[in-house]
């Protein structure tokens, strides 16, 4: 009897050894290097930017931080390293669309949000990278690139590539995980040298997200052509054909695709409706000016910036 395709885990240490250095690398810089870090990276503004419920509190390690930063790597580690992965590579069409919508919608924003503003601004504010830097997190580029990536990657013969090689299998997913880091920057970024889009911004943005997951589960779903060879030869563990499994990856990939995008959506809208019910329909920082601020070199909350 052959093994269940289910208890099969992946040989691959390669996505275990990444995120163990990244955990060690945030122990690191939770304790050993904290002190320097906060110091190098400068004032922190006390006014609270667009998109953001609370101004940046310098040096801040909240218990949330570190929940949300394990939680992330917990679940990238469970997508990457478990059997998901083993059955979405040889078995089910489902399974990797499954893993796919996990590294892109739930790993990003966890471990964004996970990492303290001040872990990080040394290194993306650092002069030689900062101006590149600062296009790949604006919106427009960070969507772009992103969504290039994503569906790229999909493209039957880009997919089969990455089946058969795993070398380009692991690129792939590095891709979508760095990539969806970016685009999901202008919604959860922690920096105000690299500002979120207001709370307006945010809707129509993630609106526009949900589209590309939309577009390629309807493909997927809706054609009677197998689109990947790999699955069609593939044995059957589910009972469904290489077509019905086609089929249902498509459900996946367009449902909780778009659902995933819509779900924040709604979050960030009940904040900024309440939000602005609060200020009396203006916005928080209606007295700063972080544009000038920055081409000037000033702290957004010095008193300087407030009178830009």
């Amino acid at each position: 009897m052959s093994p269940d395709p289910w208890s099969q885990w992946p040989a691959d240490p390669g996505p275990f050894l990444l995120l163990g250095a990244l955990v060690i690398w945030y122990a690191l810089a939770a304790t050993r290097f904290r002190r320097e870090l906060i110091a190098s990276g400068g004032p922190v503004p006390t006014w609270t930017g667009p998109g953001m419920r609370a101004p940046e509190r310098r040096g801040e390690l909240t218990p949330w931080h570190v929940v949300r930063f394990f939680s992330g790597v917990v679940t990238a580690a469970l997508a990457l390293g478990s059997p998901l992965h083993s059955v979405g590579e040889a078995y089910l069409l489902t399974a990797h669309m499954a893993q796919h919508l996990v590294v892109t919608l739930a790993v990003p924003p966890l471990l964004i949000t996970g990492i303290p503003a001040w872990m990080v601004r040394p290194v993306l504010t650092w002069p030689p990278l900062a101006p590149a830097i600062k296009v790949l997190l604006s919106p427009v580029p960070a969507f772009l690139i992103f969504n290039t990536v994503f569906l790229g990657w999909h493209v039957p013969a880009f997919y089969e590539l990455a089946l058969a090689v795993p070398e380009v299998h692991a690129l792939e997913h590095g891709l979508m995980i760095l990539t969806a880091t970016l685009t999901w920057w202008p919604v959860f970024g922690t920096l105000w040298e690299y500002p979120r889009l207001p709370y307006g911004g945010q809707v129509m943005y993630l609106f526009l997200q949900s589209l590309p997951p939309t577009v390629l589960g309807a493909l997927m779903s809706l054609t009677s052509t197998v689109l990947y060879p790999t699955y069609e030869l593939a044995p059957r563990i589910a009972g469904w054909t290489a077509l019905q499994d086609q089929t249902v990856a498509g459900l996946v990939m367009w449902m909780p695709g778009a659902l995933g995008y819509f779900a924040v959506l709604s979050g960030i809208f009940y904040v900024w409706v309440e939000r602005r019910a609060a200020s009396g329909g203006e916005a928080p920082y209606r007295n700063v000016n972080p544009g000038r601020a920055r081409r000037d070199g000033r702290a957004p909350g010095s008193p300087e910036a407030q009178g830009a």
